[in-house]
């Protein structure tokens, strides 16, 4: 059997982080079985549509990596993909349940609906539906649908015994059949619930696995009686633990607060991970962590390395919170992990987009010393302001520029003899800058040690506390920004 999954948002929004973690769950387990990864767009809730919101989830799985074998985008054998666009086959196998005997039509008005709520909630029940078009025989339904009345169609739950609800995660779970109501698979506007269409599609889809989020167990036994009554082999279910708020009460909702007090202290779009600074894979990394362990306390780790040890039946049931504390330094050792280049196109945007004009070979040059240093993406624009400064703003004193071990002559003739290297040398790497620096910081401390030399040297190039080492700063600057700095150094000791 060749595993197949499908994720299959609503598009009434963005992509929502504990989607996100479900959407990676079922790729990952689909990459280890050799299997397809469905992309499919549930959009048959047309009040809530949101115009944007299929692009937007799909460029956020993209951004994630989580790339599909078949989809709306790039079609497949078992599209369309797009429930709106499969209209009739649901009419269809509605009909069906129907003319099997497995629902009916009911044709209960706004009001009557109201009415039923009040007088059923008067005595505890809180269903919302008392049934009363369930038993209808046929004259009458052909009568009112004679007169054009309306109509919803109901499943027909039976009335007593229990459905057994059987889960990847969670085991067995008995339900009574008591306690639901005869829900609604088909509206009157001809399109269907998500009861019905999910059913129909993964079934015709050939999907073998459904993972979906925990709130979805309650409407398991509805379900798996559709699977039932049409005959069809059921998939396995996997119901996916809640993500919490980082409170631990209640569910991290699309509605919870992401910005406080000027500070981000929740992150609940995907979105907004990639414009703070945070990389896909740390990312991944991070949801990963949420409901499954590697079991060998491995912490930092890419999707492809747990990959041949991820089990759907390995995710805990238990609801637990993103650990948001950690989330930084997940994504700092990952762009440690990251190769120069890489590093630096990643930079690029995010500096592009603060305003300045980006010379990436002048970002290689600094990427090894940054990047040990960076916990976001983001926070490159302060460590390389002084790339993008104009040369005349970095406004120091000879104050700032000299040390008890390092004088005022001192400094003045270190700097002099510095900015006579950068304009005499013929050879401008870092090999060269760093002897010939170095050399000169010994020999104009008071304790022949260079240290106190090019500390100041390079808060006279960068004008920042915290940069890239001042060897790499002068080759990344270039000779004739060094210069131009030095000189205008030399000139504070005049």
């Amino acid at each position: 059997m060749s595993v197949r999954l499908r994720f299959a948002p609503s598009p009434t929004g963005y992509l929502h982080i504990g989607g996100a973690r479900t959407a990676l769950f079922s790729w990952m387990f689909v990459k280890r079985h050799g299997g397809q990864f469905i992309l499919r767009i549930e959009d048959t809730d047309q009040k809530r549509f949101v115009e944007g919101a299929v692009e937007e989830i799909m460029a956020s799985m993209r951004w994630l990596g989580l790339d599909w074998d078949e989809g709306p985008d790039i079609g497949g054998p078992y599209g369309p993909y797009v429930q709106t666009e499969r209209a009739a086959l649901y009419q269809e196998w509605a009909n069906w349940l129907v003319d099997n005997g497995r629902a009916y039509k009911c044709f209960a008005t706004a009001e009557e609906l109201a009415e039923m709520r009040v007088e059923l909630e008067a005595k505890g029940d809180r269903s919302g539906y008392d049934r009363r078009y369930r038993d209808m025989d046929a004259a009458q339904v052909a009568e009112l649908e004679a007169q054009g009345k309306p109509y919803v169609i109901r499943y027909k739950m039976p009335l007593d015994g229990v459905t057994v609800v059987e889960d990847l995660i969670r085991g067995e779970v008995v339900f009574e059949n008591s306690q639901f109501t005869d829900a609604v698979l088909m509206k009157s506007t001809g399109l269907p619930t998500y009861h019905l269409a999910h059913v129909v599609d993964d079934h015709f889809m050939e999907i073998t696995h459904i993972t979906r989020g925990d709130e979805w167990l309650s409407s398991a036994p509805l379900h798996f009686q559709l699977w039932q009554a049409f005959g069809w082999e059921r998939p396995l279910y996997a119901h996916m633990p809640v993500i919490l708020n980082p409170s631990g009460k209640g569910k991290l909702s699309k509605r919870t607060q992401s910005f406080q007090d000027g500070q981000w202290q929740v992150l609940v779009k995907v979105d907004e991970y990639e414009e703070q600074g945070y990389i896909p894979v740390a990312v991944n990394n991070f949801i990963a962590n949420v409901g499954w362990s590697s079991g060998d306390d491995l912490e930092i780790f890419t999707p492809e390395e747990i990959i041949p040890r991820f089990d759907l039946a390995d995710v805990n049931s238990a609801p637990t919170s993103l650990p948001y504390a950690k989330l930084d330094w997940i994504n700092g050792q990952h762009i440690q992990q990251m190769d120069d280049v890489e590093l630096a196109k990643a930079l690029k945007p995010f500096l592009e987009a603060a305003g300045y004009e980006v010379n990436v070979e002048a970002l290689l040059i600094v990427m090894p010393s940054m990047k040990v240093r960076l916990k976001r993406l983001t926070d490159a624009e302060e460590f390389l302001q002084f790339l993008f400064s104009d040369d005349a703003a970095i406004e120091l004193t000879a104050d700032q520029l000299v040390h008890n071990q390092l004088p005022a002559d001192a400094a003045r003739n270190g700097y002099e003899q510095a900015l006579a290297f950068v304009q005499t040398t013929d050879t401008f790497d870092l090999d060269t800058i760093s002897t010939t620096l170095m050399s000169i910081g010994e020999s104009v401390t008071t304790t022949g040690k260079a240290g106190p030399f090019l500390g100041k040297l390079r808060l006279a190039m960068t004008g920042q506390n915290v940069s890239p080492p001042v060897f790499e700063s002068m080759l990344a600057l270039g000779r004739e920004r060094t210069a131009a700095r030095l000189k205008q150094v030399v000139g504070l000791f005049a």
